[in-house]
């Protein structure tokens, strides 16, 4: 049996998994909902008719949480469920009914009374009691699921696959990304609103990029192996490429020992953490290149067309880094063309689970050309907003204070939101295409018990 094919285990890992798996799914739809009003509030010539500026920021909030934190935790915890060992599965039920509740609630906060927008990195939040509650909710639920990948993830002697380790090594990050929230809320004094929750969510977000990024190559590969084009690297040379690419993570808590959050220093060197411990991954994204270049000759595949466009669209983000020059729409350029690259790599993941946690086939012409659709779409947005940022435009403004007055920004902005809706459609083609497995493995056990 190849080393590097994992199947899910029966009982807990297969059910927990398509638990969290509707999950991300439920996020992704009322992320998308809210994403058509927000390319509406920014596309010129839309936005003098949709009068959406003062509900931008409090849907710009609530679509960034759910389609970042909660999407990427939830599917997180699929692949932990997936992964991992069956034990514990209470702690991933009291995980999963938590961050359930706390996404509903979520869902609907921008729509309540109160809900004061502030922009923070990483994950932004409205000032209401209502959101607070649903943040508090979200974050025990997942702090229960990395809790739970903690322990029945980790990597036996001989026995665990490269796959596991990457999971177990995400799971750590996600797990100082977490301590890293509640340390700095507990010793962060209360100051301007925008200030602390820049600083509350500095460290710990961080951090999060560490766990996103594993798991994105965990998913490279899962797929490459799903495919028959499994990496031509041993499982010992993979599982210590993750064991490398996660060192950089011993740094978190050293700053926090040394420097109390919140001071300069503290934000520069989380800031540097980003710039020097991510090539450490640079072992990681070769085999994923290396894997991705095998696959030429597989035929056409939903889960392929996902590897190809996620790999892409991580890679220009990585480029986009490296170009940033002040405050402006360069920013969102660089982490949405990272953080789609790894939503498509969890998509491509998705196509290649549903079949194995019980759910129908991906087939078809919709599900081979959704990766394409979406990444497409993201492709356009993000140059876009990369173009109108050398023109000056601004980040988190709206309808007219976006100031467009010159053709180029006008142009620029005008791909954003062509791209924008482009994605949104790729979006609701991954929505459709699951739910037409999903549904089709619950039509069938109506039909095995009628029968």
């Amino acid at each position: 049996m190849n080393s590097h094919i994992v199947t899910v285990a029966e009982g807990a890992p297969k059910t927990l998994a398509r638990a969290w798996l509707w999950l991300g799914l439920m996020a992704l739809i009322g992320s998308g909902l809210l994403a058509i009003l927000l390319v509406l509030s920014r596309t010129p010539g839309i936005q003098d008719v949709f009068p959406l500026k003062d509900f931008f920021r409090s849907a710009l909030v609530v679509h960034v949480d759910l389609s970042v934190a909660v999407w990427f935790m939830a599917f997180a915890a699929v692949i932990w469920s997936a992964l991992g060992r069956g034990g514990m599965a209470w702690l991933g039920w009291g995980g999963f009914a938590l961050a359930a509740v706390g996404t509903a609630v979520m869902t609907v906060s921008p729509f309540l009374p109160g809900a004061v927008p502030v922009l923070n990195n990483y994950i932004p939040v409205l000032q209401q009691n209502t959101f607070y509650a649903s943040l508090w909710m979200c974050g025990a639920g997942f702090g229960l699921a990395v809790l739970r990948a903690l322990i029945t993830t980790w990597p036996r002697p001989f026995l665990g696959t490269p796959l596991q380790t990457g999971a177990f090594v995400g799971a750590v990050a996600g797990f100082l990304a977490l301590a890293a929230f509640v340390w700095s809320w507990v010793v962060v004094p209360r100051i301007e609103e925008k200030i602390y929750f820049e600083v509350l969510f500095w460290g710990g977000g961080h951090t999060l990029q560490f766990q996103h990024a594993l798991l994105m190559v965990v998913a490279w590969l899962w797929i490459a192996a799903h495919l028959g084009r499994p990496s031509a690297a041993s499982p010992r040379v993979l599982s210590t490429m993750f064991w490398i690419a996660a060192l950089p993570l011993l740094v978190v808590p050293a700053i926090y020992f040394t420097i109390p959050a919140g001071e300069l220093p503290h934000m520069e060197l989380f800031a540097k953490l980003m710039i020097w411990g991510h090539p450490y991954m640079a072992p990681l994204i070769l085999v994923g290149f290396l894997s991705l270049w095998a696959m030429r000759t597989v035929e056409a595949h939903a889960a392929k067309s996902a590897f190809i466009a996620s790999f892409s669209l991580f890679a220009v983000g990585g480029v986009l880094a490296y170009m940033i020059q002040g405050v402006n729409v360069v920013i969102p350029a660089h982490y949405h063309g990272s953080t789609v690259g790894v939503t498509l790599a969890f998509m491509g993941l998705a196509y290649v689970l549903l079949p194995q946690l019980g759910f129908g086939e991906v087939e078809g012409e919709m599900a081979r050309w959704q990766p394409y659709v979406y990444g497409g779409g993201q492709l356009i947005h993000v140059l876009g907003l990369a173009w109108s940022g050398g023109y000056g435009v601004q980040r988190k403004v709206a309808g007219a204070e976006q100031a467009l007055t010159t053709l180029p920004q006008k142009i620029g902005m005008g791909m954003m939101g062509l791209g924008g809706l482009i994605a949104v459609i790729g979006g609701i083609m991954f929505v459709l295409v699951c739910l037409k497995a999903m549904t089709r493995w619950k039509r069938t056990q109506q039909k095995d018990a009628l029968t």
